[in-house]
């Protein structure tokens, strides 16, 4: 028999499907955008609200089947007391709860913002997570459609603080009403008509993708993909399809406001929708928002069975190069609109509440697309290095650490293994270490330190052919006394940083 101990198994690292590691790079750049962000909400009067990451499952509404085990699109447990939480699935659902919760202390309109991470239990695939970020703002408890106008505005103002010009960008509005209203005079009012204009709107939603012609198709009895693959059509006759084509075709909204109102007159919602729309254009317009910036737009299809009347798209214009080196259309990074039955759940009495989000990953790849992060570069630490490692000398190299922190400079002394010299200036080449301070023996004994610009060190050392050179050169690395290290290192970071200004520019 063996008595050996079998050798425990090594566990494999891995990393669950559709979640990412986030390095230092993209948390800088993330902090970077959602400052701005933030900045703009602060100043239209916003304010911060965290809801937990967790929800009872019940209270997160729609998203969720009917099921033993609700994990069909969230992520869900069972409590101690066995009931149901969900990871939350949105940052809205969990603010009508929080609102609902509170509604006899918070004060209405109740202006909020929150930024977080939400959860899909959905397959994952190419730019398509499990667990993303989003930036919402939110107004509830008011009901007139300046409120939805405001967001609208804020939207616009919130891309271009984040450095994207006008030209680059469009809010596109539309309102849900007018979109039942035109489905209502084509027919398709009435519950037993729901699924029907379900798939009509799926297929409006489609334009982009189709154009006009595929649109028609998946309209009328279906559409067949160059792969063979069919998809059944909602089954409109011409006159019906002629109709909905001509509301999402309106690209003039102004020349077109007096038809799509003869449309849409005698039905029950089309009639106010138009109203509203029509209200929220002169609201931009007066406050100097053109077409160019907030247009509307009735082709925006947005939350099939949750809004209830504006919906806003932020959409950037600009040309991208994907994946197969084609030029596309970055589009959609965020969007919106009025969704004034979510909060009723709770209360069986009417809150009104208009908001919207921003996809910050998405917007994040915009923005790294136009170099509108990481202009505010992090400066790597100075590497305070390691020559002795009896107490004394580690005494000092703390404290000259502690000194440069003290000064607001990155800094840190090398904590790895100190006897080999070389492998140190080697961790700061790779971690790109703008400075290294060195301190032996023979410079402690008179107080002073070796300053080297590790920058500038890296620039001769391509430029200088010989060691006789070298040394002659010699103004990559200086001594200076102890008591002049912060102000000397100051110094050479700010050379540093007017080198890259120069580089920069040219």
């Amino acid at each position: 028999m063996n008595d050996k101990q079998k050798k425990p198994q090594k566990l494999k690292a891995r990393l669950p499907r559709g979640f990412v590691d986030r390095t230092a790079g993209d948390i800088r750049a993330v902090n970077e955008m959602t400052a701005k962000i933030r900045e703009v909400y602060e100043h239209y009067g916003f304010d911060p609200l965290e809801t937990p990451l967790f929800e009872y499952t019940d209270a997160l509404g729609k998203f969720l089947p009917d099921s033993d085990r609700p994990n069909e699109g969230v992520f869900s447990l069972q409590d101690d007391d066995e009931q149901w939480m969900s990871l939350r699935y949105d940052l809205t659902a969990p603010l009508a709860r929080h609102v609902a919760e509170n509604f006899n202390e918070i004060q209405l309109p109740y202006r909020t913002y929150r930024a977080g991470y939400v959860f899909r239990n959905e397959k994952p695939g190419p730019g398509r997570f499990r667990q993303f970020m989003q930036f919402d703002a939110d107004t509830v408890g008011a009901p007139g459609v300046q409120a939805d106008a405001e967001m609208c505005m804020m939207m616009a103002d919130t891309l271009e603080a984040l450095g994207i010009k006008r030209g680059d960008y469009l809010i596109r509005v539309n309102n849900r009403k007018v979109l039942d209203g035109v489905l209502e005079a084509i027919g398709l009012g009435g519950d037993d008509k729901a699924g029907q204009r379900l798939n009509v709107l799926r297929a409006i939603d489609k334009l982009d993708k189709f154009g006009p012609e595929g649109v028609a198709l998946l309209l009328g009895s279906g559409r067949k993909d160059e792969s063979g693959d069919f998809t059944k059509g909602a089954g409109l006759d011409q006159e019906q399809i002629d109709k909905v084509l001509f509301f999402v075709g309106i690209t003039d909204y102004a020349e077109s406001a007096a038809r799509l109102a003869e449309l849409v007159a005698g039905t029950s919602k089309g009639g106010e929708g138009v109203d509203e729309l029509n209200f929220i254009g002169a609201l931009v317009t007066s406050a100097g928002y053109g077409p160019d910036r907030i247009k509307i737009d009735p082709s925006v299809v947005r939350g099939l069975e949750y809004y209830t009347g504006p919906v806003y798209e932020a959409e950037l214009t600009f040309d991208v190069t994907n994946e197969k080196g084609e030029k596309v259309v970055f589009g959609s990074v965020g969007g919106g609109g009025r969704y004034d039955g979510l909060v009723s759940r709770f209360m069986g009495q009417p809150v009104p509440a208009t908001g919207f989000s921003i996809g910050v990953s998405r917007l994040m790849t915009a923005l790294k697309n136009l170099g509108k992060l990481g202009a505010s570069e992090v400066i790597e630490p100075v590497l305070v290095t390691v020559m002795d490692g009896d107490v004394e000398a580690m005494g000092r190299y703390q404290r000259m650490t502690q000194e440069l922190r003290a000064a607001g400079i990155r800094a840190e002394m090398f904590q790895g293994n100190w006897k080999k010299f070389g492998n140190q200036l080697k961790y700061a080449d790779r971690r790109g270490c703008p400075v290294a301070i060195i301190q032996g023996g023979d410079e402690r004994a008179t107080s002073v330190v070796q300053i080297k610009d590790l920058i500038e060190g890296k620039r001769l050392s391509g430029e200088i052919e010989d060691n006789a050179s070298w040394r002659e050169a010699r103004v990559a690395q200086e001594t200076a006394p102890e008591a002049d290290l912060v102000a000397k290192v100051k110094e050479i970071l700010a050379a540093q940083a007017e080198d890259r200004k120069r580089a920069a520019n040219v």
